[in-house]
């Protein structure tokens, strides 16, 4: 299992700190939610913290863009040093479009959906992007709880990458714990987003490698 902490949980009052921790676990990715209190209800952060973390990170960065209009912001994603941009389908009118911008931008192209959006929408895209974010918990907050039905969601993804041969890997976000994790990874996850339980943890590396060793 890969493990991708979300710095939305971390000490923003000490960012330098938890992202060392973060350098020397376990961990895979950093992932980095940026909302901007119109998709979703909540302001995180912009383009200078994200190169700030940049600069101190040796985890690819994981950038998941909970906005409208995304395709707006692909160059800047990019020259922040994204490994992965991950835009949600319910923001793009043209999700083919915004997903071939990024891959010519040099970054890996995620599509996350909101726990209400069906999986079969990703039919006909499912093989060209590089990553699918299934929400398990409404977008704009940390430290929700576990939205159950997203485990059927997971199966029904992992048949239709299956099925069509799409080497799209399935990231979970939200209520991420060792026990949804554990029910996750038997889904068929590849990779949990995990925040206040990692760093809200009193030992957040061996929290980190109990989840990559689901």
């Amino acid at each position: 299992m890969k493990v991708s902490p979300s710095l939305l949980s971390a000490d923003f009052g000490n960012l330098a700190k938890d992202i060392d921790m973060v350098n020397r676990s376990s961990a895979d990715l950093l992932h980095l939610d940026v909302m901007d209190g119109v998709f979703v209800p909540n302001i995180s952060f912009g383009f200078p913290v994200i190169k700030y973390v940049q600069q101190l990170s040796r985890k690819p960065l994981d950038v998941h863009l909970m906005i409208v209009e995304p395709q707006k912001f692909i160059n800047e994603v990019r020259d922040c040093g994204a490994a992965i941009m991950t835009v949600h389908q319910e923001a793009c009118v043209h999700l083919n479009r915004v997903v071939q911008q990024i891959h010519d931008a040099g970054m890996q192209a995620g599509v996350s959906l909101n726990p209400a959006t069906p999986v079969s929408l990703l039919k006909d895209i499912i093989c060209d992007i590089d990553l699918v974010l299934l929400m398990s918990v409404n977008p704009g907050f940390g430290g929700q709880k576990f939205i159950v039905q997203t485990l059927n969601k997971v199966r029904e993804l992992r048949q239709l990458i299956t099925l069509t041969g799409s080497n799209a890997q399935i990231e979970i976000d939200g209520g991420v714990n060792d026990v949804t994790g554990a029910q996750l990874a038997e889904a068929g996850a590849d990779i949990l987003v995990a925040g206040s339980y990692v760093f809200g943890a009193q030992d957040p590396l061996k929290t980190i490698d109990g989840l990559k060793n689901l």
